[in-house]
């Protein structure tokens, strides 16, 4: 599987995506690797981190898309993705405004 590019898309990449991958490769290091991409996701400007974000957000639809494919490593980008996501942003994309009501 090509995280590289689910991570990319049709932009452009960026550094911290190969630390990203490096954590989908080998969850058992995952946890080790929090820190630096926080660290380097601190100093990325407004415009990368929409690029990071969304990168994560594809990841995160690409699992569920695929995810009767490969159920374990579908399981293994959502919980990357969100984890990494949440901790950078402090929620998810996709969940929405928590207390929004639907009309």
């Amino acid at each position: 599987m090509n995280f590289s590019r689910i991570l990319v898309g049709r932009g452009e990449g960026l550094a911290i995506f190969a630390r990203v991958v490096e954590a989908l490769e080998n969850l058992e290091e995952f946890p080790f690797l929090i820190e630096p991409i926080y660290r380097e996701a601190s100093g990325l400007g407004d415009d990368d981190l929409d690029r990071l974000r969304f990168g994560l957000v594809r990841l995160q639809v690409y699992a569920d898309i695929h995810r009767y494919e490969d159920m374990e490593a579908a399981q293994r980008m959502k919980y990357v993705a969100e984890t990494i996501e949440r901790v950078l942003f402090g929620r998810l994309l996709l969940e929405g405004e928590e207390g929004v009501k639907q009309q």
